[in-house]
């Protein structure tokens, strides 16, 4: 297939008849019912066409609706204020664990900014909220935290397959490259560190535009990201990376007309599940409750 090949019409240009749809998908009370525990990890992907702008960056207010939407879907509480009490306490020192890959990280600002805004409406002191990535070790907030939010966009990835949910925890590790043998499949292993172990109130998969194919370490092209316009928000981040990944592999399919695997495959997510019991990454196991535009959600 021509590496000049354009990513298809189908699934990530959206024409202007698609644009008058998602007014009819706009989200709504009735579309965050949440169904009756079913025993299975839930996770909750919410999606607005509405949510980029013309130059395909996030639009905040678009975002903190998501968010709220997602969070409320999550909790099954009636508003994001009360559902953001559920998970944390005023007196809570809290770390918001982000991603500053740079190619991406316009993605992740304004859902880095809305989720601060819902921590301090709690109650939470602003002198107790850090927003951290590469500095986690040294950052005073993060060495004294009693809750982490966990938040990255999802991406392809030249040692792990992907970057994911998992995968962003390995700045707490003094020596992040020692956790990249064998496709860097102990990932699960840092969610046990003491920094970590117990703390993460709430992960949240950032799809607004995510990166399905890369060639070497740290690797960027514009036409291997798609336009998805989504988030996916849960207590479990295998069940989320597990998710997300089917997605990426969808949009692989989807660009170029074949199966065509990640390499290295995104072992991590699986082995996190059944070695270190991080969370399920079985499809069957989870439950996936979807808000919004659903066309070419994959899953």
């Amino acid at each position: 297939m021509s590496s000049q090949k354009t990513i298809s019409r189908r699934q990530f240009i959206i024409g202007a008849s698609a644009a008058a749809l998602s007014a009819n998908l706009r989200l709504s009370g009735q579309e965050t019912t949440t169904p009756p525990n079913s025993g299975k990890s839930r996770i909750v992907l919410v999606r607005d066409l509405d949510v980029l702008d013309e130059k395909g960056a996030p639009k905040q207010d678009v975002v903190q609706g998501m968010l709220d939407t997602g969070i409320q879907a999550l909790t099954g509480k009636p508003d994001p204020q009360s559902a953001w009490k559920s998970i944390l306490k005023p007196d809570d020192v809290v770390g918001l664990k982000n991603n500053r890959w740079p190619y991406l990280q316009r993605t992740t600002i304004p859902v880095d900014s809305a989720l601060k805004k819902r921590i301090m409406e709690v109650g939470v002191k602003e002198t107790d909220v850090s927003i951290d990535d590469l500095g986690v070790l040294q950052n005073p907030v993060f060495k004294k935290a009693t809750a982490l939010i966990n938040v990255r966009p999802m991406r392809s990835h030249h040692w792990a397959g992907v970057g994911g949910m998992i995968k962003n925890y390995i700045m707490f590790l003094p020596s992040p490259i020692d956790i990249h043998p064998d496709s860097c499949a102990d990932l699960g292993s840092v969610w046990n560190l003491p920094e970590v172990k117990g703390k993460t109130r709430l992960n949240v998969l950032v799809m607004f535009t995510p990166q399905f194919h890369s060639f070497g370490p740290h690797s960027f092209n514009p036409k291997y990201v798609g336009k998805y316009y989504g988030l996916i928000l849960g207590f479990d981040p295998v069940a989320i990376d597990a998710t997300g990944l089917r997605i990426i592999e969808a949009m692989r399919r989807e660009y170029f007309a074949e199966d065509r695997p990640l390499n290295p495959p995104a072992k991590h997510i699986a082995i996190a599940d059944t070695k270190y019991h991080l969370g399920t990454a079985d499809p069957q196991k989870i439950e996936l409750i979807k808000i919004g535009y659903d066309k070419d959600s994959f899953v």
